[in-house]
């Protein structure tokens, strides 16, 4: 059988929020309904929205120039039964008992985050992505490096085809992300562009010093953090204003990016300066190109958003219960 490196296409579904238990097409990827299906265009603004809002824009808004601009570094792989399987060494960014020490499958001809092969050969984040869509699994590392050896950060398996709790793999527990989330779903595709809907909430980073301490659900996880008291937690959830002119904006394709950021919003993953993740069309059948460009979103502000109601922030422990 030949291996196929090619993503799995998100499966549209209305979704009524996490662990429901419900099967059917509630992806992409995962099986069952999870935080990113939910629709939240109708959900009340969070009573901390304005001061979470202030400070960002006078922190100088999103990190790339005030600009929301998309990074389209992440690459999805897919695997089978007959992809091959490799143990790793763990390196001093792996943490029990947060983290998986499990084979994981490689399929040949694949790529880390930001690089051509597998090699973690630049000073970026090397994420390893890769969905094995028969078993169920979906594959998570952080700092991948494989070459003659292979060294590994943080692996986090999850199984999609399980209705997790709001408590994910582990309360207090990272992931391949700082928030604890799972990565693939939230990225959104050229393919899902193309189609014309993104059926699903997106990923988003900001700098260190423009996130607070703690964490808000969904998220079960935080990192140390430089930001002042109302500065956004991991795990806030922010969404565009449903009076957006998206007319105003350059291309359909940052249209239908927009209609996702009202309908579903974005959630903070994580620490970064590119704030809006998404798939590299590296192996879709659709191509950036003429479809969204890095700075098709540029014109999108803090104060265009309002912060989704998260509840109240709870304090980072750093210790994993799972």
């Amino acid at each position: 059988m030949r291996w196929l490196l090619i993503p799995l296409l998100g499966l549209a579904a209305a979704c009524d929020g996490a662990g429901d238990g419900a099967p059917g097409p509630s992806g992409p990827y995962f099986a069952r309904s999870m935080f990113w299906n939910r629709d939240v265009a109708a959900e009340p603004v969070a009573r901390d929205s304005a001061s979470i809002l202030a400070f960002l824009s006078n922190a100088g808004g999103w990190g790339s120039g005030d600009h929301l601009r998309v990074d389209f570094s992440f690459d999805v792989l897919r695997a089978d039964a007959s992809t091959p399987r490799r143990a790793f060494t763990p390196t001093s960014d792996f943490y029990s008992p947060d983290c998986d020490h499990q084979e994981v499958p490689l399929p040949p001809g694949g790529n880390v985050e930001g690089e051509r092969g597998y090699a973690c050969s630049g000073a970026g984040d090397c994420h390893l992505l890769v969905f094995d869509d028969g078993a169920g699994a979906l594959y998570e590392m952080w700092r991948a490096d494989v070459g003659a050896a292979f060294r590994g950060g943080c692996l986090a398996v999850w199984d999609a085809r399980r209705a997790y709790p709001e408590t994910l793999r582990g309360d207090q527990c990272a992931s391949a992300d700082a928030a604890g989330f799972p990565i693939a779903p939230l990225l959104f595709t050229a393919d899902e562009v193309a189609a014309g809907e993104i059926d699903h909430a997106l990923r988003f980073v900001l700098p260190a010093d423009r996130i607070g301490r703690g964490f808000v659900r969904p998220a079960t996880h935080a990192l140390d953090s430089t930001g002042p008291a109302n500065a956004p937690p991991f795990g806030f959830h922010l969404r565009l204003r449903r009076d957006y002119p998206l007319g105003a904006l350059p291309s359909e394709g940052a249209r239908i990016v927009a209609r996702a950021l009202q309908r579903h919003g974005m959630y903070l993953a994580d620490r970064g300066v590119l704030p809006l993740t998404a798939q590299s069309d590296r192996y879709t059948a659709a191509k950036w190109h003429g479809l969204l460009g890095e700075r098709d979103l540029d014109a999108l502000r803090i104060e265009d958003f309002e912060v989704v109601e998260h509840g109240d922030r709870i304090a980072a422990t750093f210790h994993c219960e799972r």
